[in-house]
């Protein structure tokens, strides 16, 4: 069963709003938010996301993976759309039954 791209833009919006400070619950992002320009991301802020993939996803998702396999200007440019259709992919690689035993409400936690 493919991954919802929907559920996963949802879960990683909880996950940054509980990552970042400055993300008010009534900012949308969206899968054209950027990390860099639009949310201001530092790379503490990335290492915390990476640990929160990381608790809901599993080994099937490895952020800090995606990100070293792109180059800079990827880097840079990274949108949150970008970040979806990766763990949709892995997902749909690779189904981990640690990902489907996490409630999405641990991801925001």
């Amino acid at each position: 069963m493919p991954a919802d791209h929907d559920t996963i833009l949802a879960e990683i919006s909880q996950m940054l709003r509980a990552v970042l400070a400055g993300v008010e619950p009534e900012d949308e992002i969206t899968r054209d938010t950027s990390f860099r320009d639009d949310l201001e991301m530092e790379s503490i802020d990335v290492i915390a996301l990476a640990g929160r993939l990381q608790a809901r996803y599993g080994d099937a998702v490895n952020f800090a993976q995606y990100v070293a396999s792109l180059d800079m200007d990827s880097v840079r440019a990274l949108r949150v759309g970008e970040l979806v259709d990766h763990i949709s992919a892995e997902l749909d690689k690779n189904p981990s039954p640690t990902a489907a035993a996490v409630p999405a409400q641990v991801a925001g936690q």
